[in-house]
């Protein structure tokens, strides 16, 4: 069966029953239809000091075309940990309608380890993209009112600094000239659009702790500059407090339920790629208030998610992780080893071997962060004896564990033996966190500490232009913030063509964004777009309800 049949044959169990898993009081959870809820800001106050459970990050190599299965083993490892006897909950993001109706498609697992409703998840869900679109758009429309009525800010419109945003991928956007039409309509000026998800409300609603955390950010957003080049921040438009309104009900975690019926929280959703990939702070940290076990992702390849989860998001929230899942596949590693597409079902030990390079650099990276990993080969069903052992012993070379999973077939059962091992890591005690760099470190020197050791770029490539943007932050007192990559996925480089582990490459910048409400900077690397295009042939071309009233083409 396809992975949406599959999902429709799910036996759900009322939400009530799924929340009682992690002792959530039925009032306490504000239902969104009989299979998903909002966890009220009032429990989660209520946990207060309880003892936190131990935090397991998912992450992957870097993506290709013949498929990685993160969030699917995300979800496994979720429903293996639970079947081996621990209190387990998982955590991931929500999916973006860009890539839904773009290329990528549903973002809710594989087979028979996904979170379910699918069809809800992949679409309009609990509403939370849509209030997190309109309160951005809010704070700009704020913006060019107070411009329009006199500008008693003194805000220099060459110098405005946001940009509106729209959850959905379309390139025509990207840059336009706003405000023609006439007097009435305000002042003419360049400007552009984001999609949602690269929204530096994405990023805040992901990191606040509660509700007055969230305003205070929201209040901190730099909207633009006067011409003395002083910030002037969205508190100063007075647009905080009704973003916050928009915003209450989005804070509060979605509660959802695996297939196998363990609890699932599902809350933001900012990209690897161009934000800083990981579901909410909120979230993951009432989990870890209410299961021993919170197994978590952060999107992409481990050079962009995970970097970002122990940078930005670990060392923000205070997060201690105990174990890595590094998730691989074969047909991957043929990939990077240079097979093409149409010849991974062939058994290719020698490319196999050739494409662990890529492996091989994700592994060494994430011991830089002191916490303990072990590789999970995602298994497909065109996979040899002989070339799943050439990735167990090239993981042994590297002084780790790989461990063969089938839970897309078989469900949490199918990954029991990586849940015993993730277990024993956790229990061991050997996790000893630390981010990449310190806080002290220059903004231009944080930068280029991840491209050389995370990369193994040669050298950064930035203009005075960006260098002094860089220095300027610094004197205003941002010196200490991380900073939050945009890059390819597809690639250590910022050449998406470019697989393995290359080395001799540079690293241009070709922007600088400061986000100083999330509370990062952003670097925009190469030709990455933080308002993708869609494809020649999107998939939503082939999205229909059928006869039955079903929605196909989704998946």
């Amino acid at each position: 069966m396809s992975d949406i049949e599959i999902a429709r044959k799910a036996d759900k169990k009322p939400i009530q029953e799924i929340g009682a898993k992690l002792d959530i009081p039925t009032e306490h959870l504000l239902p969104f239809g009989h299979d998903k809820a909002k966890v009220s800001e009032a429990f989660i106050q209520s946990l207060g000091d309880r003892e936190n459970g131990h935090l397991v990050l998912v992450t992957a190599i870097n993506p290709t075309p013949a498929g990685e299965g993160k969030t699917t083993t995300t979800v496994g490892l979720g429903d293996g940990l639970n079947a081996i006897g621990k209190k387990a909950a998982i955590c991931i993001r929500e999916a973006s309608l860009g890539p839904n109706f773009g290329m990528k498609g549903g973002a809710a697992g594989g087979g028979y380890a996904q979170v379910v409703p699918m069809e809800d998840m992949n679409l309009h869900f609990t509403g939370d993209f849509h209030a997190i679109t309109s309160a951005h758009n809010l704070l700009a429309a704020m913006l060019d009112n107070h411009i329009y009525w006199g500008n008693e800010l003194e805000i220099d419109i060459r110098r405005i600094a946001l940009r509106r945003v729209l959850d959905m991928n379309d390139r025509a956007l990207r840059q336009i000239v706003c405000n023609l039409g006439g007097v009435s309509n305000g002042f003419p000026r360049e400007a552009g659009f984001d999609i949602t998800v690269a929204s530096e409300v994405m990023a805040i609603l992901c990191l606040a702790s509660d509700l007055a955390d969230l305003e205070k950010r929201l209040g901190d957003i730099i909207v633009g500059y006067r011409r003395d080049r002083s910030p002037v921040y969205c508190r100063d438009i007075k647009a905080d407090g009704a973003m916050t309104v928009l915003l209450k009900d989005a804070m509060q975690p979605n509660l959802v339920q695996t297939l196998e019926n363990n609890p699932a929280f599902v809350h933001g959703g900012p990209f690897a790629n161009i934000a800083h990939g990981c579901n909410s702070v909120v979230a993951t940290t009432t989990a870890l208030k209410l299961a021993d076990y919170v197994v978590t992702e952060a999107g992409f390849g481990a050079d962009l998610g995970a970097e970002k989860f122990f940078d930005i998001k670990c060392r923000k929230a205070g997060l201690r992780p105990s174990a890595v899942v590094l998730v691989a596949t074969i047909r991957a590693m043929k990939m990077n080893g240079g097979v093409k597409k149409d010849d991974l079902g062939t058994e290719n030990v020698e490319a196999v071997k050739k494409g662990c390079a890529n492996l091989g650099r994700h592994i060494e990276n994430l011991q830089k962060f002191g916490v303990p990993l072990v590789v999970g080969i995602n298994h497909f069903v065109t996979d040899t004896d002989a070339e799943v052992q050439a990735i167990k012993d090239y993981c042994a070379e590297k002084g780790t564990e790989a461990i063969l999973n089938t839970h897309w077939a078989d469900g949490g059962k199918g990954i029991e033996e990586t849940a015993r091992k993730v277990v024993e890591l956790c229990e061991s005690g050997v996790a000893d966190y630390k981010p990449l760099y310190p806080d002290e470190m220059g903004l231009f020197q944080k930068i280029e500490t991840i491209a050389k050791e995370i990369y193994r770029a040669d050298d950064v490539v930035a203009d005075t232009k960006i260098r002094n943007q860089l220095k300027e932050w610094e004197a205003q007192g941002y010196g200490n913030l991380p900073v939050c990559m945009a890059k390819t996925q597809y690639s250590f480089s910022t050449d998406p063509n470019l697989r393995g582990a290359p080395t001799g490459h540079d690293l241009p910048i070709r922007e600088v964004r400061l986000s100083a409400g999330a509370g990062f900077v952003v670097v925009v690397c190469g030709e990455i777009m933080t308002m993708p295009g869609l494809p020649r042939t999107p998939s939503a071309e082939k999205i229909m309800i059928n006869d039955d009233g079903l929605i196909d083409g989704l998946f």
